[in-house]
C-alpha cells in the first residue's frame, strides 16, 4: 500500500483541453466517475503531475506565470517556496531519496544551464545547493540535466558546472552542502605521469545515463558495488568531446585511474565482482575484455569468431548474474545475431569470509560523512570466486558528532564566503511567524538546519537547531487576497472561491471581513476558518471591487482585489447603412447579445484600410471618400472569445430612396433573418427592373428587419446621362422615381415566393427621415414630413417620462450603482434640418457605457407605438411578447442593461428608442418618426427617405 492509504490506488492525469488537466486518483479494480478522488481542488497544466515515493508534485500556469506544487505523505498540496527571485522557468524533480527532494530549477535568466535546489523533509522550503549545472535536449525533445546520483552510497552525486564557459565535473558526498572537483589520476593507462594540479586542471566526466536498456551510457554504478563508479570523460581544464577516455574509481571518487583510452560500454556481472567492457565503436569487433579486482587489470576474450557490429550488451536478471548477451549483425544488411557468453566456467568456487575486507568510505581523509562512520564489506581484488545470490553489502554504522559541516543554510539564508549563512536581502526572518496565524509557537530558525538524513548527534546541534518559542502578539501584516484559480474573472452566475492569507498576525485572535463589492459581507472569528476558501456567486455583469480586512486588538490591513465577472458573449451584429454618401460621415454599431458581457474590445475593419481601427466603444463613426463597394468588418473581444460580423456598403454621391410595403401574405413566410432577406431582395429587384425596364445597376433593394415585412430600394443616376451635374442628376433622379412609382402604383411589381404564393409590391406612405438633403430649397413634402417628426418625437417624449424601469438581461444582467446619478433632462428637440448621422446614448449604470444597444437576435421591430386597447390586450396576455409584433410600446431607452427599463405597459421589448444626433450639419437632436424599430432608426440613420429629395 505504501504511501497511499488504500491499497491499488492509481493517480492519474486527465486531459481537458489542450492548457488545462485533472489529476485524479481511483482504485485500479474500479475506476468509475462516482469513485474517483480528485486530491488538487483544480485544474493542473497537462504533463505535469508527478508521483515519486512520498511526494506528488503538479505546476499550475496563470497570467503567464508558473506555480509549483508539492504534496508529502499524499497531504494538501503547498506551493513550493524557492528563493524569492527565482522567478523558474521550468523545473524538474531529480530525486526524491530519503524523504528530500532535489529539484533542477532554470531560472529567467538562464538558457542551458539549471541550478540545483534541495528541500527539507516536507518538499516545500528549498536552498540552493549548486548553481549552473548544465543541461542538454534528448533524442525525444527532453530535457537531460548532467547531475548523477551514483548507486551505493547515499548522497553522493555528480554534476557538471558551467563555470566563466567552461564545463568542469564536481562531486558531493552529503548532497549538495559542499563540492569539489576531482582529482585527476596521477599516470595515464601506460604509466605516464599526468601534471594537473587543482584547481587548474582535474578530472571531468560525460554524466549521460542511457536510455537504452542495451547500452550503458557514458556513466555507470551499482547499487551492489558501492564506490565503483566507472566513466567516460577528459582531463584538464573543462570537459571536452575529443581525446575521451575511460576511467574508473573503487573508493568513491577519491582516486580515479585510467582503464582504456577509448569510450568503452560496461557491464556488471557477479555484483559488482567483475566487469565486462566492449569497445564502444561503429566497427565491427570480435573481443571483450574482462576484470576480477575493480579494474585494475583486464584480460581480453573473444567472443565470436568473425567480426560483429554490437549494437547492444544485455546482462541476464538479476545482478549476481554471470551470464551477458552481446547482440548485432555481420554486416549491414543481415539479420541479428545473438551471441550468449556464460563465464561461470571461469570461476571454480564461491567466495568465503576470507575473500572479503572492509572498506571505510571517506572523502578525501574526512571519515564522517551525513553524520555517520560508514564501513562496507567488499570483495578482496585477488579473489576469483563467485559472490553469488547470498552475498550482501554489509555496513556499519557508527554516528559522529555534530559540527557545522552537518548542516546546509535554511530558507531565506544565503552562504557568504566566510561559510556562514546569513538573510537573502528580500528575506525577513520575522516572517517565519506566519505559522502563528494558526497556532499558537513557530520554530525560531537559526539560519542553519540540519542536512536531511544526516544521522549526526549532540556536537553543535543545540546551537544550530531552530528553537519553538511562543508567537508574539502583532498585528496583522501580509494579507493576500486571491482567488482559488489565480484569475481575476468569473462568469455571472458562477461559484467564485476567494482565499486569504496572512503572513503575520496572531491568527487566533484575528478576526477577517470579506466585502465582495455587490453589497454583501462576511465576517469569522479568526482567519483559520477560512483556510477551504470563501465562496461566493455573483449576479450581475461587472466589476467588483473586494475588500478582505484583517482585525486584531493591535491593529488592521485591508487588501484589494478588482473582480472583472463577466457573461459569455454570443452573438454580434454590425449595424450600418445598406448605401452611404459619399464624403459624407455614417455611423457604425456593433450590437451585442447579451447586451452587457462585461470589458469589450472592438477591431474594426474600414474600407480598404490595412490598418485595424481598436475602440472600447460599439459605435464609430468613418466617411467613406470613394464611391463602389466597401466591406466593413467588426471583430468583438470578451474575455477569449471573437467574434466578428461584416456588412457590404454601398457608397454613392448622389441617390434617392424609397420605402416599399407587400401584401400581407409575405409576413406568413418571413423567418426574419439575414439570409433570407438577402435571397428576397434579389428577387424583387429583378421583379422591378422586370417592370420598369430600367438598368440593372441603377437599382439596390434591402429588406429591413421586424414585421410587418419593408424594404428600400434606392435609385443611382446613370453617370453618362447625369455628366456628373447636380441639376442634370436631380432631373434624372426624378425621372426614374418617377417610372418606378408608378410600376408599383400600378401593382406591376410582384413575384412569386413559392408555387401558389404570390407576392405584390407597394410604394410605402411613410419612411424614415433622410440622411442627408443638399437641396438648396425643401420641397413641401419634405416640410411636411419633418413636422411630422416632431410631433412623434414629443409623443415618444411624454411616453419616455412616465416609462418604468426595464427588467434586465435575465441570464447576464449588470450592475447598478448603488447611488446612481441623477438622469440628465431630455435635449430639447430643436433645428430640423435633416441630420447627418443618428447614434444611441445612454445613461447610468455603476461604470460609464459607451454604447447601450438592445438587439435581440433581429426580432421583428413594431411599426407603429401600441394602442391603449392593444396596451391593454398585452397586459392581460403575458404570452403575447409584449407590446405585440405589430405596435412597440414607446419606451426611450432603446436597450437593456444598465439604461433598460419596462417597456412601458407593453413591456414586450419592441421600443423606438430616442435618438441624439453625434454630427450634424445643423440638426443637434431629433426623434425618429413614428412607425420606426431599432434596427430601423439604424436604416434611417443611413439617409433613407420615400420623400426626401437626391442625396448627396
Amino acid at each position: 500500500m505504501g504511501v497511499d492509504k488504500e491499497a491499488g490506488l492509481i493517480h492519474l492525469e486527465t486531459s481537458v483541453s489542450d492548457t488545462q488537466a485533472l489529476y485524479i486518483t481511483c482504485k485500479l479494480q474500479n475506476c468509475s466517475e462516482g469513485n474517483k478522488g480528485k486530491p488538487f481542488p483544480g485544474y493542473i497544466d497537462p504533463n505535469s503531475l508527478v508521483v515519486q515515493d512520498e511526494y506528488v508534485f503538479v505546476q499550475v500556469t496563470t497570467g503567464g506565470r508558473t506555480i509549483y506544487y508539492v504534496s508529502s505523505q499524499r497531504d494538501v498540496f503547498t506551493p513550493m517556496k524557492l528563493p524569492k527571485y527565482t522567478l523558474p522557468k521550468d523545473l524538474h524533480v531529480i530525486s526524491t531519496d530519503e524523504k528530500r527532494v532535489v529539484a533542477a530549477v532554470q531560472e529567467w535568466n538562464q538558457n542551458d544551464t539549471f541550478n540545483l535546489y534541495v528541500s527539507e523533509s516536507g518538499g516545500v522550503y528549498y536552498t540552493l545547493a549548486l548553481e549552473n549545472v548544465m543541461s542538454s535536449m534528448g533524442p525525444e525533445g527532453n530535457v537531460m540535466i548532467d547531475l548523477y546520483e551514483v548507486a551505493g552510497i547515499k548522497g553522493m552525486f555528480l554534476a557538471n558546472k558551467k563555470q566563466e564557459s567552461q564545463v568542469k565535473t564536481y562531486i558531493t558526498y552529503n548532497k549538495g552542502r559542499d563540492w569539489r572537483l576531482l582529482q585527476a589520476p596521477h599516470v595515464d593507462l601506460r604509466g605516464n605521469s599526468i601534471h594537473c594540479m587543482l584547481p587548474y586542471c582535474s578530472l571531468h566526466l560525460h554524466l549521460h545515463v542511457s536510455a537504452n536498456p542495451y547500452t550503458s551510457g557514458n556513466i555507470a554504478s551499482k547499487e551492489s558495488a558501492p564506490g565503483i563508479v566507472m566513466a567516460s570523460g577528459s582531463i584538464g581544464a573543462e570537459l571536452s568531446s575529443s581525446n575521451v577516455s575511460m576511467y574508473i574509481t573503487s573508493d568513491a571518487g577519491n582516486t580515479w585511474r585510467q582503464i582504456f583510452d577509448e569510450e568503452y560500454s560496461v557491464l556488471y556481472l557477479d555484483q559488482g565482482g567483475a566487469l565486462v567492457a566492449i569497445r564502444h565503436t561503429p566497427l565491427p569487433i570480435r573481443h571483450l575484455w574482462l576484470s576480477f579486482d575493480e579494474g585494475r587489470l583486464w584480460n581480453k576474450y573473444s567472443f565470436t569468431s568473425s567480426p560483429l557490429f554490437v549494437d547492444g550488451v544485455l546482462g541476464e536478471p538479476g545482478e549476481e548474474t554471470l551470464i551477458m548477451t552481446i547482440f548485432g549483425h555481420v554486416s549491414h544488411r543481415s539479420e541479428w545475431q545473438l551471441v550468449k557468453i556464460d563465464f561461470r566456467s571461469i570461476f571454480n568456487r564461491r567466495c568465503t569470509d576470507g575473500d572479503y575486507q572492509t572498506w571505510h568510505l571517506q572523502n578525501q581523509g574526512e571519515t564522517c560523512l551525513m553524520g555517520v562512520k560508514r564501513i562496507y564489506r567488499k570483495l578482496k581484488s585477488v579473489a576469483r570466486c563467485v559472490m553469488g545470490k547470498t552475498h550482501s553489502v554489509t555496513v556499519i554504522s557508527e554516528p559522529c558528532d555534530c559540527t557545522e559541516s552537518d548542516f546546509e543554510c535554511d530558507y531565506g539564508y544565503e552562504r557568504r564566503s566566510d561559510g556562514k549563512c546569513s538573510p537573502a536581502f528580500w528575506f525577513l526572518p520575522s516572517s517565519m511567524w506566519r505559522s502563528c496565524t494558526t497556532v499558537s509557537s513557530f520554530l525560531n530558525s537559526t539560519g542553519y538546519r540540519k542536512v536531511v538524513s544526516n544521522n549526526c548527534t549532540g556536537g553543535v546541534v543545540d546551537l544550530y537547531t531552530a528553537r519553538r518559542q511562543p508567537c508574539p502578539r502583532q498585528a496583522p501584516r501580509g494579507l493576500h487576497l486571491v482567488t482559488s484559480d489565480g484569475t481575476l474573472t468569473a462568469t455571472v452566475n458562477s461559484n467564485v472561491t476567494f482565499m486569504v492569507f496572512l503572513e503575520e498576525g496572531s491568527g487566533s485572535r484575528t478576526s477577517i471581513m470579506l466585502d465582495f463589492g455587490n453589497g454583501n459581507t462576511i465576517s469569522y472569528s479568526n482567519i483559520s476558518t477560512v483556510e477551504d476558501g470563501i465562496r461566493h456567486v455573483y449576479r450581475s455583469v461587472g466589476i467588483y471591487r473586494v475588500a478582505a480586512t484583517a482585525r486584531n486588538d493591535l491593529g488592521a490591513e485591508t487588501v484589494l482585489l478588482y473582480l472583472h465577472v463577466t457573461c459569455p458573449l454570443e452573438h454580434i451584429h454590425l449595424s450600418a447603412p445598406f448605401v452611404a454618401v459619399k464624403s459624407k460621415e455614417v455611423n457604425l454599431t456593433a450590437v451585442l447579445w447579451p447586451s452587457q458581457v462585461g470589458t469589450v474590445t472592438y477591431i474594426w475593419w474600414l474600407g480598404n484600410n490595412s490598418e485595424p481601427v481598436i475602440t472600447l466603444d460599439g459605435s464609430v463613426a468613418f466617411t467613406f471618400s470613394r464611391e463602389g463597394i466597401s466591406v466593413v468588418t467588426v471583430q468583438v473581444s470578451a474575455g477569449n472569445i471573437i467574434l466578428q460580423d461584416r456588412k457590404t456598403i454601398a457608397v454613392h454621391e448622389y441617390f434617392k430612396s424609397h420605402l416599399l410595403a407587400f401584401s400581407s401574405n409575405l409576413d406568413e413566410h418571413n423567418p426574419d433573418v439575414a439570409e433570407w432577406r438577402l435571397d428576397v431582395s434579389r428577387v424583387i429587384r429583378n421583379s422591378m427592373v422586370q417592370a420598369t425596364g430600367m438598368d440593372h445597376e441603377q437599382l439596390l433593394v434591402t429588406v429591413l428587419p421586424g414585421l410587418p415585412t419593408t424594404a428600400e430600394f434606392f435609385l443611382l443616376p446613370d453617370k453618362q446621362v447625369t455628366e456628373g451635374k447636380p441639376e442634370k442628376t436631380t432631373q434624372h433622379l426624378d425621372e426614374l422615381s418617377e417610372m418606378v412609382l408608378g410600376a408599383l402604383n400600378q401593382n406591376l411589381v410582384q413575384f412569386t415566393l413559392r408555387p401558389g404564393v404570390q407576392i405584390t409590391a407597394y410604394a410605402a406612405h411613410l419612411s424614415a427621415a433622410p440622411l442627408v438633403d443638399t437641396s438648396e430649397n425643401h420641397s413641401g413634402s419634405a416640410m411636411l414630413m419633418l413636422l411630422s417628426v416632431v410631433v412623434v418625437g414629443l409623443a415618444v417624449f411624454v411616453i419616455y417620462k412616465f416609462k418604468r424601469a426595464m427588467p434586465l438581461h435575465p441570464l447576464c444582467p449588470y450592475n447598478p450603482t448603488p447611488n446612481p446619478p441623477p438622469t440628465p433632462p431630455p435635449t430639447p428637440i430643436s433645428n430640423f434640418p435633416v441630420p447627418s448621422s443618428i447614434s444611441l446614448i445612454c445613461t447610468g449604470g455603476l461604470y460609464a457605457v459607451p454604447h447601450c444597444n438592445s438587439f435581440l437576435k433581429e426580432d421583428p421591430r413594431p411599426q407603429h407605438l401600441c394602442t391603449d386597447a392593444e396596451r391593454k390586450r398585452t397586459r392581460n396576455d403575458p404570452e403575447s411578447g409584449g407590446a405585440g409584433r405589430g405596435c412597440h410600446s414607446g419606451s426611450s431607452d432603446g436597450c437593456s442593461g444598465p439604461c433598460g427599463g419596462d417597456s412601458g405597459d407593453g413591456g414586450g421589448g419592441h421600443f423606438a428608442p430616442t435618438t441624439t444626433t453625434t454630427k450634424t450639419t445643423e440638426t443637434k437632436t431629433t426623434t425618429p418618426a413614428q412607425g420606426v424599430g431599432v434596427d430601423d432608426i439604424f436604416t434611417a440613420a443611413s439617409g433613407h427617405g420615400a420623400q426626401s429629395p437626391f442625396h448627396r
